[in-house]
């Protein structure tokens, strides 16, 4: 089989399409004050934290000690993506 070569305008394409990535990272764009893609993955660990403690909990036999569990498993889940704020994407 003979080696297929990107004609010139489709790696003028590719090296366009690439133009934006850099070495430093994924770009953050700040959207009413939150930065768009960290604030995201905060979240998401927050969430992960909060029903990977709830599954803890219940193994347990701790949940059925707490009063207010909604309350609880939030603040556990802010406590989580804010300490990752601060841990990862802060200064």
């Amino acid at each position: 089989m003979r080696p297929t070569r990107l004609s010139p305008c489709l790696s003028g394409l590719v090296f366009l399409a690439t133009a934006g990535c850099s070495l430093r990272g994924a770009p953050s764009f700040p959207i009413a004050g939150a930065y768009f893609p960290d604030w995201m993955v905060c979240g998401l660990v927050g969430v992960a934290t909060s029903i990977g403690l709830r599954v803890l909990f219940l193994l347990t036999g701790l949940d059925a000690l707490l009063s207010f569990r909604l309350f609880t498993y939030v603040a556990l889940g802010v406590i989580a993506a804010l300490s990752v704020w601060t841990l990862v994407f802060g200064p």
